[in-house]
């Protein structure tokens, strides 16, 4: 067995990682050791035969030899807190199985498979450490059968697990929108098609759309589910892929048998398309035997590699048979469009073998697929000129300018409402910037003068000064909750959350009441407008004022649930509400209510040992 001796080689040649230096992700590939083991290795029965490597021994692609092997990965890691602490560790894409042990003594433990709530928990695991402990970790990883596994272990903070997973995601949104615009294409092409049956009963064209189905069924699938751990996405980078991107050649060379009449005008074309469709067939049946019923990932792998081979072979047979017949308009069509497919596969296949140089290229520019789906277009592109050819130019152009058309309407009308949306928040800005400097200042100067008034007359102080001071603060206060609202910088959840907590504390701070905020201690970046804000703080002002003013209490707790919705709960230990007699502070729950419901939101007051008042609003 491979990575098999007398002793399990200490650890200790790994630098400890700190779990606390940790503040997002950190890659640990030069502070592990690694070892491949057969498939039927028993960790935890024979660990102490295992001699483990310095760092990791692929830097790039895994070898397809292997593929089907175990890989075991140990590292040291540190807690200097005096806190418990959790890392989430993250060897990378493409292992179905992740279990973690750790080191005791001469014997490792298993630890409890713990994941994160996150659509892609699958390809993490939770590794905990109490205060000042440190620990070595034993990493067992088995890689799905597929010949793009590298070896990428990372750590990542609990805390942004879920901005970590889609950072990775976003990363990879350029290529995505170029395969969906190109799906899009692909789905006109099925309906075109479709549409063409229908009318003339071609039905070439009905092997043409099932040929657009697979191949767009096989694109989307791959976008969608790309860097993501899920096992469907295991699924199909594995397995599925290869059969659609098969079934959708067949139909494509039944479809240009047809098209181009080989039977009849092109025998030698017949029986090129013909024996690669048998071929096809064969090389599906055989990879689907060695995938589900062997581990001999080598020969599985092995046939794709020929498969596709043996498919570039065919479009360079074509091209030299279509350069042959080049007085031939339809093939001269097809000739340039196989072309470009085969120029661009080829670029696509040195993207996959020369992975480390390519995702070196900023952009769509560094994905294989890219260039696969860049010759695809081409292709699709001259196919296109040669069914214009064929059939008749000017309904075609016709169509595709009256596409056109509309999507510039459509780009127009999403100017037009962008502009529009700018303008509003210009305005905003604006007004609140002129409410800030022009009426707070002036504000503000009447507080001043009617402390300055008020000072100079010290016992003889009427009492209108009094409230002219009273009356300034008021309104001073009020217009820095307008400003706040309307400054459109302040329109998200934790914003909204952090001025309510200052608010309520500072509001009762001269008081006899007592007030506290209870919290989540991580509250989502998610937007919501100022005039939802607004209302929401007006309608939380409103209530405190009633618990002030009317309650007779002594302790006020403010509680802040944030789910599917927002939830504001603001419980005291007053006298309670006297439903049957409400007309003391009717107008304030009116206003509430009514705020309320204009943002879609609800309210409610109850009794239990005081008075309870929940404001509730979906997000």
């Amino acid at each position: 067995m491979s990575g098999i001796t007398s002793l399990a080689q200490d650890s200790s040649f790994n630098a400890y990682i700190n779990l606390n230096k940790i503040t997002v992700a950190k890659s640990i590939a030069g502070s592990v050791s690694s070892v491949f083991v057969n498939p039927s290795f028993e960790l935890q029965k024979e660990y102490n035969k295992l001699k483990f490597e310095p760092k990791v021994k692929f830097k790039g692609l895994i070898p397809d030899k292997y593929v089907t092997k175990k890989l075991l990965l140990k590292f040291n890691i540190q807690n200097t807190a005096d806190t418990i602490s959790s890392i989430y560790f993250f060897p990378g894409f493409y292992y179905t199985n992740i279990q973690l042990y750790k080191l005791n003594g001469s014997s490792v433990n298993k630890i409890p498979n713990v994941l994160p709530n996150n659509p892609d928990s699958i390809g993490y695991r939770l590794i905990t450490l109490n205060p000042f402990d440190s620990s070595t970790i034993v990493a067992e990883l088995t890689f799905l059968k597929t010949y793009i596994n590298s070896i990428r272990p990372r750590l990542v903070n609990t805390d942004h697990i879920n901005s970590f997973i889609a950072e990775i995601r976003s990363d990879h949104d350029q290529d995505n929108l170029f395969t969906f615009l190109f799906c899009g294409l692909l789905l006109m092409m099925i309906l075109f098609s479709i549409a063409n049956f229908i009318q003339g009963a071609n039905r070439e064209f009905l092997y043409y759309s099932a040929y657009a189905l697979f191949l767009g069924a096989m694109l989307l699938t791959k976008a969608i589910f790309n860097f993501r751990i899920t096992r469907a996405s295991f699924f199909l980078e594995s397995y599925l892929d290869f059969i659609l991107m098969n079934i959708g050649i067949i139909f494509y060379m039944v479809f240009m048998k047809i098209f181009l009449g080989t039977k009849s005008k092109y025998p030698f074309l017949y029986k090129l398309y013909t024996a690669g469709t048998f071929f096809l067939l064969a090389a599906m049946v055989s990879y689907t035997f060695f995938h589900y019923l062997t581990d001999n990932y080598v020969l599985e792998n092995l046939i794709e590699t020929v498969t596709k081979f043996l498919l570039l072979i065919m479009v360079i047979i074509f091209l030299v048979y279509s350069f042959n017949h080049w007085k031939d308009k339809l093939l001269r069509y097809l000739f340039w469009g196989n072309l470009c497919l085969l120029l661009f596969s080829i670029i696509s296949f040195a993207a996959v073998l020369m992975r480390s140089f390519f995702i070196s290229i900023p952009g769509a520019l560094g994905s294989s697929l890219f260039y696969y789906e860049f010759g695809l277009f081409l292709e699709l592109v001259f196919f296109l000129s040669a069914l214009n050819y064929k059939n008749n130019i000017r309904i075609i152009e016709q169509t595709k300018e009256r596409e056109n058309l509309k999507a510039q309407n459509l780009l127009q009308e999403y100017e037009k409402e962008i502009a529009v949306y700018k303008a509003q928040q210009e305005e905003r800005q604006r007004i609140s910037a002129d409410m800030h400097d022009e009426l707070g200042s002036g504000m503000t100067a009447i507080r001043l003068m009617s402390e300055i008034a008020r000072n100079k007359m010290k016992e003889n102080t009427p009492v209108e000064i009094d409230k002219i001071s009273s009356s300034a603060d008021d309104v001073l206060n009020k217009m820095n909750a307008i400003i706040w609202s309307m400054n459109i910088g302040n329109d998200t959840l934790d914003n909204l959350i952090s001025y309510i907590r200052a608010y309520s504390i500072d509001y009762f701070e001269n008081t006899d009441v007592d007030c506290s905020v209870n919290a989540p201690p991580i509250i989502p970046t998610t937007e919501i407008t100022g005039d939802k804000r607004r209302n929401i703080f007006l309608s939380l002002k409103e209530t405190l004022n009633n618990v002030l003013k009317h309650a007779k209490a002594s302790n006020v707790t403010i509680t802040i649930e944030i789910d599917s919705s927002l939830k504001i709960q603001v419980s005291d230990n007053g006298k309670g509400i006297d439903k049957e007699n409400i007309r003391q502070f009717g107008n304030g729950l009116k206003n509430i209510a009514k705020r309320m419901e204009n943002i879609g939101g609800t309210f409610s007051i109850e009794n239990n040992n005081g008075t309870i008042t929940t404001l509730e609003l979906p997000l």
